[in-house]
């Protein structure tokens, strides 16, 4: 037995331990366990700090309407799945919990979700669904999306590019030289060392991860003609133009963030996440859609985001299921984007707020239209390894973008076979 197995096996001892001691004290307001109560009228919820704000303010009219009691657990959503398999057996799990859209599928699939019922009152179209979707069933409900966007500096330009056409000529402009690199500019960066950022502009060129709409791994678009022209142009952009330290994938991030919150560069392509630092830096910086390709084809990266789910080991489905219901309706998703900033899954919410003003939530609703729903399948744990060093070794020079591709699609296709054939 792995010790890690044992670790985890004394950390839900801990628990179990602590959840007897604290159903015996009437002092402690985080009991799991209300004298008079039984199972079915307490529903444990775990919430991921970034809502826990917007899940106090809407609890007590659930609680008053089912006429239960919501205990309610701020962790990580990544540690709620994480302790999923050992505490939901062990009967000290929680009954529902946020995970990320690509993992939902997979969870559900190895059995630690429950299949659960989206309601029939177009709060979902077919992108959302698909989400939560696996093998045909529904593992989750769809809560906020995210996807990749284009922030622009409005004190170096007047208006947000609209093509990379407009990039290319933005990085000719000395103002952006980079001054420890002659000949280098920093007028635009972009971070095409991680996958998850450089995926969308090989998608949007034409390649694809899966075929069958994700689902066919047997089939993979990473070598195609289309993702190679991908691959040389990315490598254009580090080797004529980008500085060495955009090619440093265990820094490029914070490279790009640094020269865009000193002002040293007009434009970044970067999730909804960066916004808090931006602001933070006092940057006046507004937010767009990531520019036309050079083939006339938009961007596509990942359609990112969470969902609430319902652990398998739960023995409150129904409570829980109402739970969804209730937590994505759209008087409260109202009530998330106003604590929160995220967007919303529920499409009435994510209409009424894309009529507003505020710059990032248009951009993000406008680019999740091109974006791609990432494959909710375990194999994709492959492309994630198997791609990290693809753009970096046909940009470095140390192979060509058909030998960078082609190596990536065989160490991927070889490793799926290692850990998945034969398991299906």
């Amino acid at each position: 037995m792995k010790k890690i197995h044992w670790g985890k096996t004394l950390i839900s001892f801990f628990l179990l331990t602590t959840l007897f001691l604290t159903a015996c004290t009437d002092n402690t307001p985080d009991s799991k366990i209300t004298d008079g109560e039984d199972d079915s009228t307490v529903l444990n919820v775990d919430v991921d700090e970034r809502y826990t704000e917007y899940v106090r303010a809407i609890v007590a009219d659930f609680e008053k309407e089912n006429d239960v009691k919501v205990e309610i657990t701020e962790k990580n959503m990544f540690d709620s799945i994480e302790a999923l398999p050992l505490d939901g057996p062990a009967g000290i799990g929680t009954d529902v919990l946020i995970a990320p859209y690509d993992r939902i599928g997979i969870l559900g699939e190895q059995g630690h979700l429950t299949e659960v019922t989206l309601p029939n009152d177009e709060r979902y179209d077919k992108m959302d669904e698909n989400q939560v979707l696996s093998n045909g069933k529904i593992y989750g409900a769809p809560f906020v999306i995210e996807t990749l966007v284009m922030f622009y500096n409005k004190d170096l330009v007047d208006t947000a590019p609209k093509t990379f056409d407009d990039l290319e000529e933005l990085a000719k402009n000395d103002q952006f030289a980079f001054e420890n690199e002659k000949g280098k500019n920093t007028a635009f960066l972009a971070n095409w060392v991680t996958p998850y950022h450089y995926l969308g502009l090989i998608t949007g060129y034409g390649g694809y991860i899966f075929g069958d709409n994700g689902k066919d791994t047997t089939d993979i678009g990473l070598n195609t003609p289309e993702a190679i022209e991908a691959i040389e142009y990315a490598s254009k952009w580090y080797q004529d133009i980008w500085p060495k330290g955009a090619l440093d994938a265990t820094s490029a991030e914070n490279f790009m963030n640094d020269q865009f919150t000193a002002n040293k560069t007009a434009a970044v392509i970067n999730g909804p996440w960066g916004a808090a630092s931006y602001k933070e830096a006092g940057l006046n910086y507004g937010v767009a859609p990531i520019p036309t390709l050079q083939n006339n084809k938009t961007y596509q990266p990942f359609a990112g985001g969470t969902g609430w789910t319902i652990s398998s080991y739960t023995k409150n489905k129904d409570l829980a299921q109402k739970w969804l219901d209730f937590v994505n309706n759209a008087e409260n998703t109202k009530e998330l984007y106003e604590l929160t900033a995220e967007i919303p899954a529920n499409q009435e919410t994510r209409k009424a707020i894309s009529n507003g003003d505020d710059e990032l939530t248009n951009a993000v609703i406008e680019q999740y239209n091109s974006a791609v729903p990432m494959p909710n399948i375990p194999e994709m744990e492959e492309v994630w390894t198997g791609t990290e060093s693809m753009i970096f070794d046909a940009a470095s020079g140390n192979k060509t973008a058909k030998e960078a591709a082609d190596d990536t699609v065989k160490l991927i296709k070889d490793n799926i076979k290692q850990k998945y054939e034969g398991k299906e």
